[in-house]
């Protein structure tokens, strides 16, 4: 059995499962599915930038799941920093895998930054998606 080569691109199954993962509400999941591609990606580059700003996105709803705003509100300012960095290096790449600009994801999570949502309790074991948006090239400008 040969290893599995990992290689850090949004068009992986990998990164997609992320995405669908997120849209799901399983934050902590996504984070994994993404951790790898962070890992193998070249210290520097627009996609490591992209992965650790979707890892802090991650956190965040984690954080808001567990009413720990002051731990969210970090969370999201990282990862829009790190969003608001590539609007200046736009990749199509990106805007299209992700179903949106670097500059409409910066803005989402600066929203969560300022004030992360309150959530409703939810159904024990059921993942409760915390975001308005969701990620993807097929669900591209729909929000929940």
């Amino acid at each position: 059995m040969q290893p599995v080569h990992l290689v850090a691109t949004v068009e992986s199954e990998e990164f997609s499962w992320g995405e669908d993962l997120f849209n799901h509400g399983y934050y902590w999941e996504a984070h994994e599915a993404w951790e790898g591609l962070w890992q193998v990606a070249d210290k520097g580059s627009d996609i490591r930038a992209l992965l650790k700003g979707l890892i802090l996105l991650c956190a965040a709803g984690v954080k808001i799941r567990e009413g720990k705003r002051v731990a969210a509100k970090r969370h999201a300012g990282r990862a829009a920093t790190l969003f608001r960095e590539l609007i200046h290096r736009p990749d199509d790449a990106f805007e299209q895998a992700l179903g949106l600009r670097s500059q409409a994801l910066a803005g989402y999570a600066e929203a969560i930054a300022v004030a992360p949502p309150i959530l409703q309790r939810a159904d024990e074991g059921q993942p409760e998606p915390v975001f308005s948006f969701i990620l993807g090239r097929e669900l591209a400008g729909h929000e929940l």
